[in-house]
């Protein structure tokens, strides 16, 4: 059984992973934040692989910022140190 839960679990975040990149792709956003969004992607695919639980809740707490419009500063942008 719980086997059966972490497979449901890992296709869920799986699925989620690929709707936060194409979500990411289609922003109006400078370059830099697209780049930051799309690094702390990555870091939670990453994190998938040691702790599938924490990545899911890393992953929910991503969109639920994309859906609210909390976006990581332009490190690019100009007038950046």
């Amino acid at each position: 059984m719980e086997r059966d839960d972490q497979l449901e679990l890992y296709g869920f975040v799986a699925d989620r992973l690929k709707d936060a990149h194409a979500r990411v792709r289609t922003l109006q956003v400078p370059e830099g934040v697209r780049m930051a969004l799309t690094r702390k992607l990555l870091v939670i695919t990453a994190a998938a692989k040691h702790d599938l639980a924490d990545a899911a809740r890393r992953l929910e707490r991503f969109m639920h910022d994309l859906d609210e419009g909390r976006y990581p500063e332009d490190v690019h942008a100009e007038g950046s140190p």
